[in-house]
């Protein structure tokens, strides 16, 4: 996705080459014998609630690749991208589990193997819904994104925050989660316009709590609400992701999302060019985490340089 906003905003051919093979590179690590297309891990993972051995499709990295999968659809006019992303639904509908909260809310399971039911996992998977159905013209897609969407809005706080999940041990909220929540939330609205009025109120609640606990003024992105540190790469980048995804719908978002890029470049960049894992309060953790701090700064970075290119052209 870095790569692909690098090419829209210069595109070049050796950017476009780039794309290209990145794209082939997310295709061919797929994963093989589900019902659709799916993405996991070639490690084993320990989460909070369950254990998933290497090669577990899991909803977080599978919508995130349908994600760059329907970005090249469009940026690359790839119509064989956008069949592999509808497969991504199938994965969704068919492989994990389901729960039908109301008659007209559910919930997505973080993978085939699990029964959790975390909010912003299963609101990805309705971002790709919503997303692939809006390019298909599956109003049946469309219909089950809603479904799974209203499931998180509906179980927002009286604050404006949402917790990780719906049982007690998954009570608090973070940054990134957040993040995650909001730039879904707008995804699904920019599909389907008539989800406006339904699920905009809570968006523009979520993002005032978000924006009045989670930053400092000088750009630091604290990981959790009510504590300084730590401060955290994968917190700053998908905090700048969201900026950027709900600029034109909440005001100043991209004077944040640049105020939050410097911070992080100026106290959590090493000089060789790679970000730091996080700063603690005594000391910093300089490990560099390719999948949890790299890239998503990257992406970070090169969404932010793609959306101020637009609105200097809109300037000029």
């Amino acid at each position: 996705m870095a790569a692909l906003a690098d090419y829209r905003r210069n595109p070049t051919k050796e950017n476009e080459i780039e794309a290209r093979e990145l794209l082939d590179d997310l295709v061919d690590m797929g994963l093989k014998g589900f019902r659709g297309a799916a993405w996991g891990y070639n490690f084993d993972w320990q989460g909070r609630a369950f254990f998933a051995p290497r090669g577990t499709p899991t909803i977080v990295p599978t919508a995130f690749a349908a994600r760059a999968l329907i970005e090249a659809s469009i940026t690359l006019d790839n119509q064989e991208h956008l069949r592999l992303a509808r497969t991504v639904c199938d994965f969704i509908l068919n492989d994990l589990n389901r729960f039908e909260e109301t008659k007209d809310e559910i919930c997505f399971s973080y993978s085939p193997l699990d029964r959790t039911r975390v909010f912003n996992a299963s609101l990805l998977g309705a971002e790709v819904l919503a997303t692939v159905g809006k390019l298909t013209n599956e109003e049946s897609l469309g219909d089950m994104a809603m479904r799974a969407a209203r499931c998180v809005v509906r179980r927002q706080q009286q604050n404006g925050s949402w917790p990780y999940g719906a049982d007690d041990y998954q009570s608090w909220s973070d940054n990134f989660h957040t993040a995650f929540i909001l730039t879904s939330l707008s995804r699904i609205i920019e599909s389907y316009e008539s989800a406006r009025d339904e699920l905009e109120p809570a968006l523009i609640r979520g993002c005032e709590f978000w924006r009045e606990r989670f930053f400092l003024s000088n750009g630091w992105a604290k990981y959790y609400p009510d504590r300084l540190y730590p401060a955290d790469t994968h917190s700053a980048a998908a905090a700048i992701v969201a900026l950027v995804e709900l600029r034109g719908r909440v005001p100043g978002a991209m004077d944040l999302a640049d105020t939050i890029a410097h911070w992080a470049i100026e106290n959590l960049r090493d000089p060789r060019g790679f970000f730091y894992y996080q700063r603690q309060r005594f000391h910093m953790m300089r490990v560099p985490y390719m999948r949890w701090s790299e890239a998503w700064m990257a992406y970070a970075l090169a969404r932010l340089l793609e959306a101020e290119g637009q609105r200097e052209k809109g300037k000029g």
